[in-house]
């Protein structure tokens, strides 16, 4: 607990991981806003998520490779993404829509699986990451600083949930998935094809999860073994914030980055990942009694 003595001596330290915290969380909360969509349209947990954001990652690391710009592989991860979840939609998903919630997290663990040993046998295993660097702002005399590729990728995240949100709100497409949202039976009765949806929505899941797998890439680091963190930050966040409030999954979103970024400096960077999965479990518990509670109250 050294560490924790350290950010009393010196506050300007808290100052620096809240700041990072909050630039990471909102990669965070694009992901999970994703995750939220296929949840919520479909009643499927995808626990390939975080695959799908690993996948964005290497779109992102081969098209700096070739020697374009890595801002440039943000569409062109979200594209190749897309096509991606349309076709497993095609292929896997759709036998698991309306099918038993258990039957789909069975399903997408083992594509999380099978997509993890694919990129690892393609890919090999080594920590690969993108120079996106473009300048520092440094703040209290040098002792906090602001990389302007951060800032950038926050304003990318920030403009991706954007679109994303007018998409559903103004378009026919965004419409017929809100639709079937709220009722499936009753959205192909008025003439919506909602198979069609259901396989836009995935893809439009995975296109999600590639843009910020390109992010992750120019701010941290992509391996193969990526995924799992990221499938767990995103349940996380749509446990808290809930399956249709977009506001509330940035501020979880963003409030978990922050919970990260002090837990590693205070715990030991090691101790990082176990401190989201003993998260998990306390939200978890702390779920389940907030339902039990508001059941009891209803009787």
């Amino acid at each position: 607990m050294d560490n924790l003595s350290i950010l009393f001596d010196a506050p300007v330290l808290s100052v620096q991981l809240l700041l990072d915290g909050l630039l990471i969380g909102a990669i965070f909360a694009l992901a999970a806003y994703g995750m939220a969509l296929v949840w919520g349209v479909m009643n499927v947990i995808n626990i390939a998520q975080g695959e799908f954001v690993m996948l964005g990652g290497y779109v992102a690391f081969f098209t700096y490779q070739a020697g374009v710009h890595p801002l440039l592989a943000v569409p062109a991860a979200a594209v190749l993404l897309y096509i991606l979840g349309w076709l497993l939609y095609r292929t896997i998903i759709f036998r698991v829509v309306d099918r038993d919630l258990f039957i789909s997290i069975l399903a997408t663990f083992g594509l999380s699986i099978l997509l993890q040993q694919l990129a690892n046998e393609l890919f090999g295993a080594d920590v690969r990451t993108v120079s996106g660097e473009l300048g520092t702002t440094f703040l209290f005399d040098g002792m906090v600083t602001v990389a302007h590729i951060k800032l950038l990728t926050f304003a990318l995240a920030l403009i991706l949930g954007g679109l994303l949100l007018m998409f559903l709100r103004r378009s026919r497409m965004g419409q017929a998935i809100r639709a079937t949202a709220q009722n499936a039976r009753a959205a192909r009765i008025m003439g919506v094809d909602t198979d069609r949806v259901y396989a836009v929505t995935f893809g439009l899941n995975a296109a999600i999860c590639g843009a910020a797998g390109a992010l992750v890439a120019m701010t941290w680091f992509i391996h193969p073994y990526l995924g799992l963190p990221y499938t767990i930050r995103s349940f996380m966040i749509v446990i808290v914030a809930g399956l249709g409030n977009v506001i509330a999954v940035l501020g979880a979103g963003m409030g978990l980055g922050v919970a990260e970024n002090f837990a590693g400096f205070v715990f030991g960077a090691e101790y990082q990942a176990a401190f989201v999965f003993a998260l998990l479990v306390v939200i978890l518990v702390w779920r389940r009694f907030s339902l039990a509670r508001h059941r009891k109250y209803l009787k």
